[in-house]
């Protein structure tokens, strides 16, 4: 493994090194600055979280499932992202997954050792039943998380997917999954306190994966989320707006539909772009792999 002193993750600021004596103001700007690195880095790496996206769409298409895999923050990043994605996107509770080592207890309070036993990486992934149809990323900031690497060196032992997150160059991690995506954001204003901009970078990583992913099986229209769930009155009154957007009807004709589609707003809206019923909207939906654009067409 990597000795910590020579991961960029662990090197000292030169910005902040007498940052218990910087004013507060000054403090801040300079950390805002560094923040403003973080997309830059992020960007570089839009190839490789490219290859990830399509990764995870071939996964989805054959039934399989995303799953974040992490340690610490990490872990808790990969977990955030995995709980929106069935409100937003309407998937099953079981289709995006966040793993975190030391189980979920660990996301409040941290489980002391957990991220150092490479076997509980892997038996977190036998314990959801892991199959050659999913995808694993594994989110590490130093890149040798022995959780993640333990998890995806049991994925490719199943002949699962692979992404490794990671914010230090030729990672660990990196090295073991398939496809790596390695942003360097430098160091941290705060010695090695990863929670900052490489949290920072690991969600936005994330934010790409999941989203673009989901745009790619058809949960999106335009740039409207047409599959939220609608579990309480705010995303009812959402879906009611976002038919309106999609079809140009009123407010009141949009909520007409929605109860008419058996509150699917997806269903809905191609009911009322095609003027077809609400059974001949399902199956149109169904034929056309639940994009509704092709749906209406």
């Amino acid at each position: 493994m990597d000795n910590l002193k020579n991961l960029t993750t662990e090197v000292r600021n030169k910005r902040t090194m007498n940052l218990d004596e910087m004013d507060v103001n000054d403090f801040l700007t300079v950390m805002n600055d560094e923040d403003a690195k973080v997309a830059g880095v992020v960007r570089e790496q839009i190839p490789q979280i490219t290859k990830a996206v399509h990764m995870i769409i071939d996964s989805f298409k054959k039934g399989g499932r995303l799953i974040y895999t992490g340690a610490g923050t990490s872990g808790r990043i990969g977990l955030l992202d995995a709980v929106e994605c069935p409100p937003t996107f309407g998937v099953r509770q079981d289709e995006v997954i966040g793993l975190i080592a030391g189980g979920e207890r660990a996301f409040i309070k941290a489980v002391e050792g957990a991220e150092d036993d490479s076997n509980l990486g892997k038996q977190d992934l036998i314990d959801i039943r892991l199959t050659s149809n999913d995808v694993v990323v594994g989110i590490a900031a130093s890149g040798r998380t022995p959780y993640v690497i333990g998890g995806l060196e049991y994925a490719n032992e199943i002949g699962a997917s692979t992404v490794a997150i990671s914010c230090n160059k030729n990672s660990q991690v990196g090295k073991v999954a398939k496809i790596a995506i390695e942003v360097e954001n430098g160091p941290e204003v705060l010695t090695g306190s990863t929670r900052l901009k490489s949290g920072t970078s690991q969600k936005l990583i994330c934010n790409m994966l999941s989203t673009a992913s989901m745009v790619g099986i058809g949960k999106v229209y335009g740039n409207l989320m047409v599959d939220l769930q609608l579990t309480n009155e705010k995303l009812v009154d959402r879906a009611k707006r976002i038919i309106t957007e999609a079809t140009g009807c009123d407010y009141l004709t949009a909520e007409a539909y929605l109860e008419k589609a058996n509150n699917k707003t997806k269903v809905a809206i191609v009911m009322i772009l095609t003027d077809m019923s609400y059974e001949e909207a399902v199956n149109s939906l169904e034929q056309a792999n639940g994009f509704v654009r092709t749906a209406i067409k």
